[in-house]
Order: structure tokens, then C-alpha cells, then sequence
């Protein structure tokens, strides 16, 4: 039987993929001043691409959120290099999570839905046993009605991600790259520590809404609780019978 795929370290997976590059991208013109401007874009780009390869390696699965901090590294990073304004770099802004957003209900059409990468997901959850309790047409179909339910929850956080980042960017991101590239680059870093405290707070209880009602839907549908399908309380309740 072939191993279980790693579990995937979240702030790992959001240093490479984010914060890291970011921070490239707004200081890296003061720090690697022996770089072009365009050097230090690949830089920031190659901690998404490298983090995406070594992640598909390790677990067999691709991460999607490598996907979306390569585009938003990318758009940032070409938005600077074009020295387009202000007003096109909050655009930018507010229509990643919103790709995003529209990509999760999109996937409902599909044979892999978002909604099992970010809430269903068999390295979090015993998703096997879940379907196995699923043992009636009815009972299926209204799971299925539950994780489109989810995925609206989840996609609306996404939406007001959208939001918060447009004005948040206007509010702060002022000065045109044209005339002085160096303050442009500091606000975007401002920009980007402020957005992630306020939207951090404001879509956290959308997801976990979209989570507990998952969980309440499944305890509806199986009879079982969270402990009984999530992989580490499962774990966690089998070692001490192999210490026996």
C-alpha cells in the first residue's frame, strides 16, 4: 500500500508562496541592488514555482495556492516593471481572490471540486469512511447539496477578500511609479501587511461558518462526530492501543 502523501505545513506554504515573495518584491530593490529590476520579478517568482514543484513531489497534489501567489506575484511584479498606477495595482488586487472566488464555484462542474482541496480533504479528513457512510442515494445527494452549500460560503469570503483589497489599496498605494518607484514599492509593502491582518479577520469566520457546517452536516448524514473523521484525532486515539 502506497504511503499517505505528507501533510502540507500551512505556514510554509504561505511563506513561499507569499509573504516571501512580497517581501522581495517591495525591498528588493534596496537589498539585491547588484539585480535588474526584472532579476529580482524571477526571484520573487521562483519561491511559488519551486515550492509548487517540491509540494507536487512530496504529496501528489497540486497546490493551488502556489498557483495563486505565482499570478499575484507575477501581475504585482509586472505592474511595477510596467510602472502602470496606483489605480490599476488596486484592480489587480481585488481581481485575484475574485478569480479565485469564481474558479471555486466553477469547479463544482467539475470531477474535483475546490471545496475538497480546501475543506474535504483527505489528508485532513477521513474522507473514505465519510463516503462509505454515505450509503444511500438520499444521503449522497445531500451531501452533494452540502458542499455546494460550502462552496457559496467559501466563495463569498473570497468576494469580500476582493473588496477589502481594492479599497485597502487605494487607501494606501498612492504614488505613482513613475515618479518615484522606491515609495511605490514601501506602500505596496504596507499594503500588503495591513490587507492581510483586516482580511485575515473579516473572512476567517466565512470559512470557518463554511467549516463547522460541513461538520454539522456530516455528523447529520453519518452519525459521526469531528473526531471521528479528522485524521490526526484519529491518530491520536489509535496510538495508545499500538503502546499496549
Amino acid at each position: 500500500m502506497p504511503d499517505a502523501p505528507k501533510r502540507e505545513n500551512p505556514w510554509i506554504n504561505l511563506g513561499f508562496n507569499l509573504l516571501l515573495p512580497i517581501l522581495i518584491l517591495s525591498k528588493g530593490g534596496d537589498w539585491l541592488t547588484f539585480l535588474p529590476d526584472w532579476g529580482v520579478l524571477v526571484l520573487a517568482l521562483a519561491f511559488p514555482i519551486g515550492y509548487f514543484v517540491y509540494d507536487l513531489q512530496k504529496r501528489r497534489k497540486v497546490n493551488g495556492f502556489s498557483i495563486i501567489g505565482f499570478i499575484s506575484v507575477l501581475l504585482t511584479g509586472g505592474i511595477g516593471l510596467l510602472k502602470l498606477s496606483p489605480e490599476v495595482f488596486a484592480i489587480k488586487e481585488a481581481v485575484v481572490p475574485l478569480i479565485f472566488g469564481v474558479a471555486i464555484v466553477a469547479s463544482l462542474k467539475t470531477k474535483n471540486p475546490l471545496i475538497r482541496l480546501m475543506l474535504y480533504n483527505p489528508s485532513v479528513m477521513d474522507c473514505e469512511k465519510v463516503d462509505r457512510a454515505l450509503d444511500t442515494p438520499e444521503k449522497k445527494s445531500a451531501f452533494d447539496a452540502l458542499m455546494r452549500t460550502c462552496t457559496w460560503i467559501l466563495a463569498s469570503s473570497f468576494l469580500v477578500s476582493a473588496v477589502l483589497n481594492y479599497i485597502i489599496s487605494r487607501m494606501i498605494v498612492k504614488t505613482d511609479p513613475n515618479v518615484d518607484s522606491a515609495a511605490f514599492n514601501a506602500e505596496i509593502g504596507k499594503q500588503t501587511g495591513i490587507t492581510w491582518i483586516v482580511i485575515t479577520v473579516a473572512t476567517l469566520p466565512l470559512m470557518v461558518f463554511a467549516m463547522l457546517k460541513l461538520f454539522k452536516g456530516i455528523k447529520k448524514l453519518t452519525g459521526y462526530d469531528i473526531e471521528d473523521v479528522l485524521i490526526g484525532a484519529k491518530k491520536e486515539e489509535e496510538q495508545p492501543e499500538q503502546s499496549e
